[in-house]
């Protein structure tokens, strides 16, 4: 059964539409000014308000913004119910209501209206259960697939270490083939793991005062290994100069994911670099408020259309290397949950340039 909620100052408009609506079968509950049926949406669960614009106190315009505003509310259809001009309902539809029925109302017409809400509410909830169960087995079957690989990877080091007997010499680079894979196909699945309790919610990210080019000297110096076996350079600046003192590189974040951040910039452009260079750059801007983290790269570059999507879900690139998709959307969110941008600059033939916003220590926001 739908349950409707009608706020109306009037008590022969409640009178009115309760009439009009009981012969469907509805549940309907009322109010009789703003504030007490904008409390009656926080406490209780609705399919549909009906909500008249010009009420004393609270009207309709504000009662619809903030429910709206409240991120914790499931969406919920509003219908207006005015008797003004076309102008007043451009506002009341900005501030988010769904539809509107005008005074005097037509009984056919609010019927039909609240009926078509009613379908659309129903249509979202539907979706977004079948969501979160995809999500579920998602992150349900991504657990189960790591059990196994991990006791296929340490099977295959078993082997590697030929604690069973001698390996055949043919066997050896075979061995370490499937454990490169293997070991991919992990890296695949754990940031799958990530993703997943990003999106759930439930990710718990530790905040401390960390110092970002101290982090991003670390990785620097953790991947150099493989840009040099592919004869690339990969080096790191502070504001154009290695030796500069940095004054202004303490943030307020998890130094965790702020390295798995830098970390999967450089660890791409080392991928997709054939020849020349791989530069990270920290400099600051706004008076020392804001950290510009800059990855640089002489690859293959990419194009519009790849670039629209670059940080979407999945959203794989054209290059033969190109993973899962899952490493840029996981990247951006951390640094959204830092309170940061991030951005790409590139064309074909042009290399990529990699840049990430994220305020300095005094200028993070209080909720971090």
């Amino acid at each position: 059964m739908s349950r409707i909620l009608a706020v109306d100052d009037t008590p022969d408009n409640l009178a009115l539409i309760e009439s009009i609506l009981e012969e469907d079968g509805y549940e309907i509950s009322f109010a009789s000014d703003g504030v007490s049926g904008l409390a009656q949406i926080e406490q209780s669960s609705f399919d549909l308000i009906l909500l008249d614009i010009m009420m004393p106190g609270m009207d309709g315009y504000e009662v619809t913004r903030r429910v709206r505003q409240n991120s914790r509310l499931p969406y919920i259809p509003i219908l207006l119910l005015t008797a003004h001009a076309t102008s007043n309902l451009v506002e009341g539809l900005e501030a988010g209501a769904d539809d509107f029925v005008r005074k005097p109302v037509d009984a056919d017409e609010l019927a039909a209206r609240v009926r078509s809400l009613l379908r659309l509410k129903h249509t979202i909830d539907e979706r977004e259960q079948l969501a979160l169960q995809r999500q579920d087995f998602i992150s349900h079957l991504t657990h189960d697939l790591r059990t196994p690989l991990v006791a296929a990877d340490n099977m295959l080091r078993l082997f590697q270490k030929q604690v069973f007997g001698p390996l055949p010499t043919a066997m050896e680079p075979a061995i370490a083939a499937m454990l490169q894979s293997n070991y991919h196909l992990m890296q695949i699945v754990d940031t799958l793991l990530e993703v997943q309790t990003y999106e759930a919610g439930a990710k718990a990210l530790n905040f401390i005062e960390c110092d970002l080019w101290e982090i991003a000297q670390a990785v620097v110096l953790e991947l150099r290994y493989l840009a040099e076996n592919k004869g690339l350079t990969l080096k790191a600046n502070y504001d154009g100069e290695s030796d500069l003192e940095q004054p202004f590189t303490l943030v307020k974040g998890d130094p965790l994911e702020l390295r798995r951040v830098i970390t999967n910039l450089i660890g791409n452009a080392i991928k997709f670099t054939e020849n020349g260079y791989i530069e990270l750059r920290l400099k600051t801007i706004n008076a020392g408020k804001t950290l510009v983290l800059e990855v640089q790269d002489t690859g293959p570059g990419m194009s519009a259309q790849e670039k629209e999507y670059l940080f979407a879900r999945f959203g794989k690139g054209k290059h033969k290397q190109s993973g899962s998709g899952l490493g840029l959307h996981l990247v951006q969110r951390i640094v959204h949950l830092h309170q940061g941008t991030i951005d790409v600059s590139s064309e074909l033939g042009q290399g990529s340039r990699f840049i990430v916003h994220i305020p300095t220590l005094d200028s993070t926001p209080a909720r971090i």
